[in-house]
């Protein structure tokens, strides 16, 4: 299954039939993980705030697709795909394309989309977007998770999609403006239009799909190279944190999807400052690397190690992993992700129980981060220690609180619930999972079940009465 290749980084697997016509099926597939989330929150925070915006209220998604692309959906939703985050040559190329994608929402650009395309289609591709998301965040392993979905067809997913020639351009004109006032340059995004331009000319089939769905005009080029020719600070750089962050981000994608090239680009002493990038591109020819500063050194070598730390675990060489990330925590003892890494391999070893203490130090220094806190409840129930049993409960009530849509949180509060003897809230936390999942039938049948347990009137029998009624029996619709 799908968690024996990605391990972390990869989870539930749904298939949904959003349309009725047998054609060409796309297949969406998300990445859960906390660290590269925090990552891109940090790099698209001061745009969201420059353009006005609540960055709370926007929702980043990372698409696993090698290809460069990001959109906008069904309001304030941002997803960027994985091939996005490994191409980009520098932390202003991810901040460039958030910038212009935050044009587009600032934009109004969606509600315009909308009223050009068939109510249907719409909302086809908005339970297929939405739909997969919940399932990444609902999966088999907690902190990091991959939803996989069949669904639509590329003809309709690239019309739901396409921007206009304006709206782009407006959205450059906005992205810029918001890169201004938050006192970053658009260089990032200059060079980004610069890589893709020349893919205009390209067959549909070797175009990147941000082109198919982002065109590109000679005109958008000019302006965005126009105004970084006359930006007063067009030549700065984010910090070196953002940057490290940057580096840790592309080392950590990689090394879950394709171990055995972290392996090659992240050989000890034998990497530069950005990934060859033939390494994520096959169809790139020109291997472009940037030689370290000597400021980047450390930073640079600490990517690579967790890189090397994350590959090898896939290829279950688990010594090794665990080698790497015992090196970058004598360096960097209290590092939450270092942490949860290492916990990890040692969980996918079979060393459960010495997970445990390394995901509660995560946990106690991301106490908000709802999907590290579900991996140590996880790690808890994997014990089969009776006095972690309440922990593991609070845990998961928390994350229930905190994220509903969370699928692992529901699934694994099923089997604490199960194993504490309490048969009402198991039955109702499998009801919420079924609920979650579109499965109505079962998310009925569990929500009669807790009814039996539960007291008559109590919020909790009154929250399985509700997913009764979302969820009607054929004889009573």
């Amino acid at each position: 299954m799908i968690r024996g290749m990605f391990s972390r980084l990869a989870s539930a697997v749904l298939a949904w039939s959003l349309l009725t016509s047998p054609v060409l099926a796309q297949r969406i597939s998300f990445i859960r993980d906390a660290e590269i989330e925090d990552i891109i929150r940090a790099d698209a925070t001061p745009v969201f705030t420059a353009a006005g915006l609540n960055a709370a209220d926007i929702h980043v998604h990372i698409i696993n697709d090698r290809s460069l692309n990001a959109f906008v959906a069904n309001g304030m939703n941002l997803y960027i795909n994985s091939g996005t985050l490994l191409q980009a040559d520098s932390p202003l190329q991810v901040i460039g394309v958030i910038a212009h994608e935050t044009g587009h929402i600032a934009g109004g650009h969606l509600a315009r989309q909308r009223d050009m395309m068939e109510g249907a289609m719409e909302q086809s591709i908005v339970a297929m977007v939405l739909g997969a998301a919940i399932m990444a965040a609902g999966g088999h392993n907690g902190g990091a998770g991959a939803g996989v979905m069949s669904a639509g067809t590329q003809v309709g997913v690239r019309t739901a999609l396409q921007y206009s020639r304006e709206m782009e351009s407006q959205a450059d004109q906005a992205g810029c403006n918001f890169l201004e006032r938050a006192g970053l340059s658009a260089r990032g995004l200059a060079d980004l239009l610069e890589k893709l331009e020349g893919e205009e000319l390209l067959d549909p089939s070797q175009q990147d799909p941000y082109v198919r769905t982002h065109p590109i005009t000679t005109e958008r080029v000019d302006f965005v190279r126009n105004f970084v020719a006359h930006q007063a600070h067009a030549k700065g750089d984010v910090s070196p944190q953002l940057w490290d962050m940057h580096r840790r981000m592309q080392a950590k994608l990689l090394g879950y999807l394709d171990p055995s090239r972290t392996l090659q680009a992240y050989k000890p002493g034998a990497f530069k400052c950005s990934l060859p990038t033939a390494l994520v591109n096959p169809t790139d020819t020109t291997n472009k690397i940037t030689a370290c500063t000597s400021t980047d050194i450390k930073s640079v070598a600490r990517a690579a190690q967790y890189g090397r730390a994350i590959a090898y675990a896939q290829q279950t060489h688990f010594a090794q992993g665990l080698g790497e990330m015992d090196g970058l925590l004598q360096d960097q003892p209290n590092d939450p992700y270092y942490l949860e890494e290492k916990a990890q391999i040692l969980f996918d070893s079979g060393k459960v129980a010495d997970s445990v203490p390394l995901y509660a130090q995560a946990v106690q220094l991301r106490p908000s981060e709802p999907l590290i806190r579900v991996e140590l409840a996880q790690a808890q129930l994997g014990t089969d220690r009776a006095d972690l049993l309440p922990d593991a409960i609070k845990n998961l009530e928390q994350v229930k609180q905190q994220t509903p849509e969370n699928g692992d949180a529901w699934r694994l509060l099923a089997v604490a619930y199960g194993r504490d003897g309490q048969l009402g809230p198991a039955a109702l936390a499998q009801a919420e999972l079924e609920s979650l999942r579109g499965q109505r039938a079962a998310a009925r049948t569990f929500a009669e079940r807790a009814q039996k347990f539960l007291k008559p009137g109590s919020a909790a029998w009154l929250r399985a009465d509700d997913i009764k009624n979302a969820n009607p029996s054929p004889k009573e619709k």
